[in-house]
């Protein structure tokens, strides 16, 4: 599942929100990355939250039964001076995760500092910085495909997951070679 014997793979991003979780499947063969789709699960804050999260839930498992990835990724959860908004954001994150586990598929967290940095270069970085990186990484003009901050942090997640276990990957080759 997403991962081929070519050596290519595909990830799935998660930026989730109790109103808003970005997703986004990105493909590494090679060593190149390439977008592979990307996109917001909306729902509507006056619905119920247990319905939001089913629909989370749901449209999640959707589109990973349809792209097929391997492993996913997914970033922690932001602590915000607002319980209830935080709790909010736990439970959105707790649907995504739980439709990745439904589906057999591994789950990673990053927290949101580790992937800025691994984009950007700094764990402040704006939105905007790392919408410009995620497009310049994936070669894909973000304007034109009109994807928003939640997909585009979605896809930083995918990308920082890939970065991180390349990183693995050529740690334990040079462990191995000692």
């Amino acid at each position: 599942m997403g991962e081929t014997d070519s050596g290519s793979i595909t990830v799935l991003g998660l930026d989730p929100g109790s109103r808003r979780t970005g997703w986004g499947m990105v493909r590494e063969a090679s060593g190149k990355l390439s977008l592979v789709a990307a996109g917001v699960v909306a729902t509507d804050a006056k619905t119920d939250l247990c319905v939001r999260l089913g629909r989370i839930f749901t449209e999640l498992a959707k589109l990973i039964h349809e792209h097929r990835p391997a492993e996913a990724a997914v970033e922690n959860v932001f602590v915000s001076q607002n319980i209830m908004s935080a709790l909010k954001l736990g439970q959105a994150r707790g649907a995504a995760i739980a439709a990745c586990a439904h589906l057999g598929l591994p789950v990673s967290s990053y927290e949101p500092s580790l992937v800025k940095k691994s984009l950007v270069g700094g764990g402040r970085a704006e939105k905007g910085q790392v919408a410009f990186m995620v497009g310049r990484m994936l070669n894909v003009r973000l304007d034109d495909l009109k994807l928003g901050l939640d997909a585009t942090d979605a896809l930083a997640v995918a990308i920082c997951h890939l970065n991180q276990r390349r990183l693995t990957r050529l740690t334990r080759q040079a462990g191995l070679a000692q």
